[in-house]
């Protein structure tokens, strides 16, 4: 394939059988949908690049929908067996590869203009992807709710135990891996609710999904144990995950915490409910979370919380959150 150039927003050079895209300065939502655009019509070139080389040289800022793109165009190359390969990173994309372990998994060149840096460096290099994420003040009163809950969950543990114990064998917490800032995969806790096959029993029940979108929900689930569902109903399932507060993981108000078969059916645009830190409440939860069937809902709800964020605006949904937590229409079902 002879050299020539396609004038796009993201132009493509080709050299032999390889397509050069250069990548703008900004990587975030909107350029994130033309980016995975020009990638597709790369792909259905007659003949297809063997390779396909995404430039970053110019690139200071990618955002969680930029990230989501370059996934998409992964597996959308890998599904045309066409080489993918990233060149001349630059210290703002990598921090965000580097934090979500995207490193290891993309093919990446080092070019001349391409400087190594520590993980330290590169962590000082994360983008800012909403005001919440460096405010200094939310994450103070994080850390002294998640100490107040630590002690209240201390109080309630053992009498909530001896009834997990009695009601169903098996484990008193439950594990799984979600995603958080930027897509980062973290383990979340919780008191269990379901009987120890729950996760197995997921493929067999999904038909009966009442949710529409990239997560699921039925009523009456007959995976949730007779202690699960006041635990679910009162929200004291969710004690844990004070835990993944202290730690940074997760805040006390934020987004609704995916997990990765949820984010791997994302679209570029869903990605932005990742831009900030998913949280034990928010404003899927003051709304009537067992309501929420659509995902189109999920994904206003949690934008509405970023475009309305603030301080008071956080402490307004903590004292929503203990106003309706005994309402037996406000817990999981």
């Amino acid at each position: 394939m002879t050299s020539q150039h396609i004038e796009a927003d993201f132009p493509v050079t080709f050299q032999n059988d390889a397509a050069i895209m250069q990548v703008s300065a900004r990587l975030s939502v909107l350029e994130a949908v033309t980016f995975k655009q020009t990638c597709q019509e790369l792909t259905r070139l007659t003949p297809s690049p063997k390779k396909i080389i995404i430039d970053f040289h110019q690139t200071i800022f990618m955002d969680s929908s930029g990230l989501g793109a370059l996934v998409s165009n992964l597996k959308l190359t890998q599904e045309n067996n066409i080489e993918f390969l990233l060149l001349n990173v630059t210290p703002q994309v990598m921090a965000v590869l580097n934090l979500t372990g995207l490193n290891n998994t993309f093919s990446i060149e080092s070019g001349d203009s391409t400087p190594s840096s520590s993980n330290r460096q590169l962590e000082e290099q994360l983008p800012t992807t909403h005001p919440s994420v460096r405010s200094w003040m939310k994450r103070l009163i994080d850390i002294v709710g998640a100490l107040i809950g630590l002690v209240i969950t201390g109080v309630l543990l053992i009498p909530i135990a001896i009834a997990i114990k009695l009601d169903a064998p098996g484990p008193i917490f439950f594990g799984q891996t979600r995603c958080g800032w930027m897509g980062k995969r973290f383990r979340i806790w919780k008191l269990r609710s379901m009987y120890v096959d729950a996760e197995a029993r997921k493929a067999e029940l999904e038909k009966q999904n009442q949710a529409q979108g990239a997560f699921f929900k039925i009523d009456n689930d007959p995976r949730v144990t007779r202690v699960g569902r006041f635990l679910r109903r009162t929200s004291l399932d969710e004690l844990p995950q004070f835990w993944n507060v202290l730690k940074g993981e997760m805040s006390l108000v934020g987004t609704r915490p995916p997990t990765p078969d949820e984010v791997e059916r994302y679209e570029v645009p869903e990605w932005q409910r990742l831009d900030v830190k998913p949280g034990m409440t928010g404003e899927w939860q003051v709304n009537g979370r067992s309501s929420v069937r659509k995902f189109e809902d999920v994904i206003r709800l949690d934008l509405q919380y970023q475009k309305n964020w603030s301080f008071m605006y956080d402490l307004k949904l903590i004292f929503r959150t203990v106003a309706i937590l005994f309402n037996k229409n406000s817990g999981a079902v």
